[in-house]
């Protein structure tokens, strides 16, 4: 190890702690780069340069930074506590301008907030660019919106009032206006190597066999011709968006950098975006490949170098199955991300709700692995993306459905095609060759809000309140930080205006991203305006999970039969407690049997802790349409 022993920033305690973490985590850096460098001759110089990376972050992190690495390091666990509430919401879209921030602390704060993601905010490239996930420069904010001194600020005020602060970084690509495009297309064979270039279609066409198309509608194919450079790009998502070459450890060097510097300027949790992305190998899919899994495990061992205070948020919205390894699993337990979505959680809701049946969920939900100790899920139902019908084949035909025509009922249900569907939302990217439809809609819209206020049917809009609320407490309790998406907890609904936007109007998704309407949060304090009932719905949860320990991260989570097609349970039991979660996706009411009380270990008298009401296993325990209980024994 050659740490420099004198630095004019460093203390000899200082570089000592230094020092303690690289023989702590370096053994795990290269453990994980020897998967993806190991061949390369100059490994262990390149290992050395990203440990120089580390300890030069580590050098310039601010004073304040370095006490929350402290505290965070005293409660490793912070994110996994019941008082965690996340709220996501874009800067503009929500305030403004980042400046205009803090003035909307205490709405948050009023909600229960503890954990704010902002959209992509780190400067674009001009229209299109994917809703700020084309990036053009990483140390820079989005001029709209703000500057980098001006991030900090809002960090250090987040900070201060309890709230951590979550921002994304697209790890897969960069924008084609990105300084390394730039230069790749002015000839520079170094950042040439950046990306994954090609002088022909020899290769790009066996890659091709067994890629897929993430927007077959808006961006077909994988890559794309650059007349400049007489050169084909790997481009998964869309033609300006650039993916980048980790097989490069310059590459890798960068991203470390950035990463860091991000941390220092007050970001506690990074989104990393398309992670399953990263790493290309002919003959796969080209996703979800272990070397992908490798360079997240040294972007983790690295930080905690630096800046042991952040965390990490997988952005990894794919199979079931392929989730939780994002999360470490096997040799690599608690060494890759800390945080993942729930994305089986979310789908499986909305297909409860249209379904009115909990079979399928139960069974598919059962069959998730458990996720590391110190991992944690982010659960939400809406975000700013479309939903993806991520319903196994085989976990629909074990309940006799059929997968395909599943998730083909659910797209006509959500689109409004199914004939007495209560949603409204519309079709996102449909892909002729598979018949995959995806959905775009606001949360409020999709559960019947939408539907019933035009209709002005007092019986609907009680409905509609309460499915909101229904698939609100189960992602406030089903383990892990629930994430309110800006609008939802007034019950916003679709925002068809971007129509009239030639830069959005090809992407339906900006649908359920609509400006915030500060005029309907006046109506959250009213119990007579769906928007005040759902707010202040929402709001009570937040305060019932602070008032519920057992609900900590680390209590295990199982789906459980009730022996009630209609009525979903799911167990949580740790030391801390077992609570049982019981939601009845019916409009009808319905009951569980006592004797499945007692067999899934309840008995006597149970505490709802969302009303304090007492209720006996000692008869049928009956729930009202779309009703949630949160039980536990006295």
């Amino acid at each position: 190890m050659n740490t420099p022993k004198s630095n004019p920033r460093l203390t000899r305690l200082e570089i000592s702690i230094f020092e303690q973490r690289c023989q702590l985590y370096l053994p795990d850096a290269h453990e994980a780069l020897r998967q993806i460098y190991g061949e390369r001759e100059d490994f262990d110089q390149w290992v050395d340069e990203f440990r120089q990376i580390a300890f030069q972050a580590y050098a310039r992190r601010p004073a304040p930074l370095r006490a929350l690495d402290l505290q965070r390091l005293h409660e490793p666990d912070w994110y996994q506590r019941s008082d965690q509430v996340g709220y996501i919401c874009y800067v503009d879209r929500f305030c403004g301008t980042l400046k205009k921030l803090p003035e909307k602390i205490p709405y948050l704060r009023e909600l229960g907030v503890t954990y704010l993601h902002l959209m992509p905010l780190l400067q674009p490239g001009p229209d299109p660019n994917d809703g700020g996930y084309a990036v053009m420069n990483y140390r820079e904010v989005d001029p709209r919106l703000g500057t980098m001194r001006d991030l900090a600020q809002v960090a250090k005020k987040l900070r201060e009032e309890g709230i951590s602060l979550c921002i994304d970084l697209v790890c897969n690509h960069t924008a084609d206006m990105h300084e390394w495009a730039v230069k790749a297309k002015e000839g520079d064979p170094t950042y040439q190597d950046y990306y994954l270039t090609f002088p022909d279609r020899t290769l790009t066409d066996q890659y091709d066999q067994t890629l897929r198309e993430i927007f077959p509608e808006t961006a077909p194919g994988n890559f794309l011709y650059i007349e400049e450079m007489k050169q084909w790009v790997w481009n998964t998502f869309n033609r300006y968006q650039w993916d980048l070459n980790y097989a490069n450890p310059a590459v890798f060097g960068e991203m470390l950098e950035i990463i860091l510097y991000l941390a220092n300027n007050g970001v506690e949790v990074l989104r990393l975006d398309a992670v399953a992305f990263m790493w290309k190998k002919m003959g796969t899919s080209c996703e979800n490949l272990p070397e992908a899994h490798a360079i997240l495990q040294a972007f983790r061992a690295f930080s905690k170098l630096a800046a042991p205070g952040l965390v990490f948020k997988a952005e990894a919205i794919v199979a079931p199955q392929d989730v939780v390894p994002y999360l470490g699993t096997g040799r690599f337990t608690n060494k890759e991300c800390e945080l993942a979505y729930h994305n089986s959680l979310m789908v499986y809701m909305w297909s409860m709700l249209a379904e009115r049946n909990v079979v399928l969920s139960t069974y598919s939900l059962q069959e998730l692995p458990e996720i590391p100790s110190i991992a944690s899920w982010v659960t939400y139902v809406r975000c700013h993306d479309d939903i993806g019908w991520a319903i196994m084949d085989e976990y629909a035909a074990a309940v006799g459905l059929n997968g395909f025509w599943h998730r083909s009922f659910l797209s006509d249900f959500y689109s409004g095609d199914f004939e007495g569907s209560f949603a409204r939302g519309t079709v996102f990217q449909f892909n002729p060759e598979t018949m995959d439809r995806r959905i775009s809609g606001a949360c409020a819209s999709l559960a019947g809000l939408e539907t019933a206020l035009e209709g002005g049917d007092p019986y609907e809009i009680e409905l509609a309140i309460r499915r909101i609320l229904l698939i609100h407490n189960l992602v406030f309790a089903a383990g892990g930080i629930p994430l309110i998406y800006m609008g939802d907890e007034i019950g916003l609904l679709n925002d068809y205006s971007y129509t009239e936007d030639a830069a959005k109007k090809g992407d339906s998704r900006w649908m359920h991203r609509p400006l915030m309407d500060w005029d309907l949060a006046q109506q959250r304090f009213s119990s007579h305006q769906p928007a005040g009932r759902i707010f202040q719905g929402l709001r009570h949860l937040a305060q019932a999970r602070k008032n519920t320990p057992a609900l900590h991260s680390q209590a295990a989570s199982k789906a459980v039969w009730t022996h009630n097609d209609h009525v979903f349970g799911l167990l949580r039991y740790s030391p801390r407690g077992r609570i049982l979660l019981l939601g009845n996706f019916s409009e009808e009411p319905q009951q569980v049997p006592s004797y499945r009380l007692e067999e899934l270990g309840f008995q006597g008298e149970l505490i709802d802790h969302l009303t304090g009401q007492i209720k006996s296993t000692h008869f049928e325990l009956l729930l009202q349409p779309f009703e949630a209980l949160w039980l536990e024994g006295q």
